[in-house]
């Protein structure tokens, strides 16, 4: 179903996927990001400090968070959870 070929761009547009997912539940935030560039670029040196991963970690578990609150109060507003 995949091809495993590091050549191939298919292969990496779909490991981006679900983290980008994470990131649209932080909001309205994230677009306008995406929207002015900010924050997208391949800065090797922005990478290589060490509290780049631990933020972009907090981010992806903030917006998932955020998905979790929604079905919560959805699930309220339906009536399925007392």
């Amino acid at each position: 179903m995949f091809s495993l070929n590091p050549d191939d761009t298919n292969s990496s547009m779909l490991l981006q996927i679900p983290p980008m997912i994470a990131n649209l539940g932080a909001g309205i935030l994230y677009l306008i990001s995406y929207v002015t560039g900010a924050g997208f670029g391949d800065d090797p040196m922005q990478a290589a400090r060490a509290s780049y991963e631990y933020g972009n970690t907090f981010l992806l578990i903030a917006g998932l968070l955020n998905y979790l609150g929604m079905l919560d109060a959805f699930d309220l507003a339906v009536g399925r959870k007392p």
